[in-house]
């Protein structure tokens, strides 16, 4: 996984401050945090509705409002299963079984260090079905190639 920098409200106010300003909206503001820091803690709220004039409910909302916000910090590896319609008509459903079965977890959650989630398009329709391992991402994809992936990502954190 790529390395973040440490969370700080000064941190935070310059990288806000240095954006364009075509670009200072709340979301590129909301994912140009969590770009640097992994996530976007709590206390980042009230320094971007400050930085960006809007309320501290307007920001909560829209960080709510998308699931790729991460509200908590992220794991040491990260998989994302497609299980959009292109990618069901190819296997997403039973790589998703299958990936349940050998690592004992369900998508949606997290074991060992590993994260495992469900994502409605990874933009690689045509390779179905699609992952992604720590921002990898995947084409036509069975356990092994993901178990593949995850014992490389799992390797460079070793």
């Amino acid at each position: 996984m790529t390395s973040h920098q440490a969370w700080s409200v000064e941190a935070a106010t310059v990288i806000l401050q240095a954006m364009p300003a075509e670009e200072r909206l709340m979301l590129p503001a909301l994912q140009r945090i969590q770009a640097v820091f992994g996530w976007v803690p709590d206390e980042s709220v009230p320094v971007i509705a400050r930085e960006l004039n809007v309320s501290r409910a307007e920001v909560v909302g829209v960080l709510t409002y998308y699931h790729d916000l991460r509200q908590s910090p992220p794991p040491p590896v990260a998989v994302q299963v497609c299980v959009s319609e292109a990618c069901q008509a190819v296997g997403a459903r039973p790589l998703a079984a299958s990936l349940e079965a050998v690592y004992g977890v369900p998508l949606g959650e997290t074991r060992d260090g590993v994260e495992f989630a469900k994502v409605y398009c990874l933009g690689n329709c045509a390779l179905g079905p699609a992952a992604m391992v720590n921002g990898r991402l995947l084409g036509r994809c069975d356990v092994e190639r993901v178990g593949a992936a995850i014992a490389q990502a799992q390797s460079v954190l070793a």
